[in-house]
């Protein structure tokens, strides 16, 4: 089989589910390991997919965003694992920022028994804050249902009031030149005012959202530590920021 024919196949099967694997491709091609690799790096450079752990992923719209419900059913145990690690770095005394999202949401149940202060644009985590008993501020600004997060004027300028020991973000993208990325424009610039007013700010984000590019830009990947559940092929990555893998 062709390159082209080959990689129109991989396009193909793509578009039918959201990662293939290497194997399946192999069988279906009687290709090499090593020729499938080498086409798997070719479309990526081309930006048609990603390479995720043994195989490749669908890229996402750069304007796609799930709802709250949506997200909440997706990769569960990992987003357990990484809210888990997260919280773990949580110390007495801290003034933390809780982005809104489902893996911030994730961490409440996890957070420590500590004297710590929370601030948080999540409407969904200032309930759960309040009911676990901690002391909790809520931004101001316009409620944005698809993902209830508090967006806006209001909410960037609530932030200056505030600074941060630690800011805990989620994002629908990370990539090795464009940094962390999200669908809205409002909701970037709520996510960099919290990470400029903290001390310390952490990306906690699982292995599909790597090499994902959303349409508006938070930061960059050196402003942030990352905190994901797979260790990440592409070392560009680990040249930019730390990165901490959560494997159980």
């Amino acid at each position: 089989m062709l390159t082209e024919e080959r990689q129109n196949l991989i396009l193909q099967l793509l578009k039918e589910k959201d990662i293939v694997k290497v194997q399946e491709i192999m069988q279906l091609t009687n290709a090499s390991e090593s020729t499938i690799r080498r086409d798997l790096t070719q479309l990526e450079e081309k930006k048609f997919l990603k390479r995720v752990h043994g195989g490749a992923g669908r890229l996402q719209g750069k304007l796609n965003e799930l709802s709250v419900s949506e997200k909440a059913s997706k990769n569960l145990h990992q987003k357990e694992r990484i809210a888990k690690f997260a919280a773990s770095l949580i110390e007495e005394g801290d003034s933390i920022y809780l982005d809104a999202g489902t893996t911030t949401l994730s961490m409440i149940p996890f957070l420590p028994q500590k004297d710590i202060v929370v601030v948080t644009n999540g409407l969904a985590h200032g309930q759960q804050l309040l009911e676990a008993g901690y002391k909790t501020y809520l931004l101001g600004g316009f409620i944005k249902s698809k993902t209830n997060a508090l967006i806006g004027r209001g909410a960037v300028n609530s932030l200056t009031d505030y600074r941060f020991d630690k800011a805990f973000m989620g994002a629908n993208g990370v990539h090795g030149e464009y940094g962390y990325t999200t669908p809205d424009p409002e909701e970037a610039e709520v996510k960099k005012k919290a990470m400029d007013m903290a001390r310390e700010s952490y990306m906690l984000v699982d292995h599909t959202k790597f090499g994902e590019i959303s349409f508006s830009k938070i930061e960059d990947l050196k402003n942030a530590v990352i905190i994901t559940d797979e260790k990440l092929e592409d070392q560009h990555y680990t040249k930019h920021t730390t990165v901490k893998v959560v494997t159980s």
